[in-house]
């Protein structure tokens, strides 16, 4: 058993279209996720959804999951083990949902999801052939909305602009 399921509310499985062409996956519940059970429902959600909605989608358009599906403790980025043990979890969400685009959302899920030690920075807004569970998407990295949020928007021109990115990166792919 996972150390992060002795310590959470409830486990933040995934919320969304179950047949959606695009899915965002972060790197793990905060606070308000573990209390209300829905990934990306604070702040950062409500940025996320704003986004989102700049794009002409809504959330019920998408599929929004996490790496990780239980809270790590103050916050703190999954660690490797707690990455490993979700990881059944989330590619029985990818064989389920078949994206065709996977948006990870900052440097725990990117790193995760592209086996890389690169930084979000310089992956961001790029496009990767991703294959997971027998399933082949294309991944691309962006932002995090909570960084996006704690760089008081000086960060947000790039995060819209990555929007614009998967948005026609979709419709090529749809």
């Amino acid at each position: 058993m996972c150390k992060l399921a002795g310590t959470r509310t409830q486990v933040v499985f995934g919320v969304g279209d179950p047949h959606a062409a695009l899915m965002f996956v972060g790197e793990g519940p905060g606070k308000d996720e573990d209390e209300q059970g829905e990934p990306f429902v604070g702040r950062a959600g409500k940025l996320l959804t704003q986004l989102i909605e700049g794009i002409g989608l809504t959330r019920a358009d998408v599929y929004i999951a996490n790496v990780v599906k239980c809270r790590p403790p103050g916050n703190r980025d999954p660690e490797a083990d707690e990455i490993e043990a979700c990881a059944p979890w989330l590619d029985r969400q990818f064989e389920l949902i078949k994206p065709r685009l996977v948006v990870s959302l900052g440097n725990p899920a990117t790193k995760s999801l592209l086996q890389t030690k690169e930084g979000i920075t310089k992956l961001r807004g790029k496009e990767f052939e991703f294959a997971r569970a027998g399933h082949d998407a294309v991944l691309i990295p962006t932002l995090h909305p909570s960084y996006v949020l704690r760089s008081g928007g000086k960060t947000l021109a790039e995060a819209r602009a990555d929007f614009v990115h998967i948005k026609r990166t979709l419709a090529r792919l749809t």
